[in-house]
């Protein structure tokens, strides 16, 4: 993201290029059949990736590369080209995103714009229940995670805290999530609470050692 950023400042001299074309600002803030054009193209990246996730054996895949790459490997899946199609259309997004998001000031800026989006897109993934540790994903979770971000941000800005606060919201609920499906917090949180009352844990080795 770094490299990226930077390489956009030396594209446009860190300058913010403002550019003035009716079908660039239709993608972020047009109308299209009374809908906004942004929505419009949400759907329709949706029902791409529906299909070709799920009446498609990528789906079946991907989940499997996910879930263990060296075990899919072996069973004679090309993780590797699996991999590259995950990231290369996931690559794409990106793009579209840039573009609505860019559309919506009429402007490129390379520094500013679309800055900590990548919180979102994560934050969104985890709601949605998709394990950061891969393996199964929900389409209809992922969506209603970002529905529920842009509520909380519209939220947190209509009762009057600063938008940085923001950050600490998401930053927050992402750092809960990951420890909830981490699987050594889970089996660490969750040992302690089942230890029952006056055990000891050198008590419970030497029982477990004995057995």
């Amino acid at each position: 993201m770094v490299a990226g950023r930077g390489l956009a400042q030396l594209i446009t001299d860190g300058q913010i290029i403002t550019v003035n074309s009716a079908p660039y600002k239709l993608i972020g803030g047009g109308y299209w059949l009374t809908l906004p054009f942004g929505i419009v193209i949400v759907l329709a990246v949706l029902a791409l990736t529906a299909f070709l996730t799920r009446r498609l054996a990528l789906g079946l895949l991907i989940e499997s590369v996910g879930g263990n790459a060296e075990a899919s490997r072996l069973a004679g899946i090309g993780a590797r080209g699996v991999i590259l199609t995950v990231y290369t259309f996931c690559a794409l997004c990106a793009g579209i995103a840039g573009l609505m998001i860019s559309s919506n000031v009429s402007s490129a800026d390379g520094n500013n714009a679309g800055l900590w989006i990548e919180l979102d897109a994560i934050l969104a993934v985890v709601i949605g229940g998709t394990p950061l540790s891969g393996g199964r994903f929900s389409l209809g979770g992922t969506v209603l995670g970002a529905l529920i971000i842009q509520t909380l941000t519209t939220t947190i800005y209509s009762i009057g805290v600063p938008p940085e606060t923001t950050l600490l919201f998401k930053a927050l609920v992402v750092t809960v999530v990951c420890l909830v499906q981490s699987p050594a917090f889970r089996a660490k949180v969750f040992h302690r609470r089942r230890r029952p009352a006056g055990a000891s844990p050198v008590a419970e080795e030497k029982v477990r050692v004995s057995a």
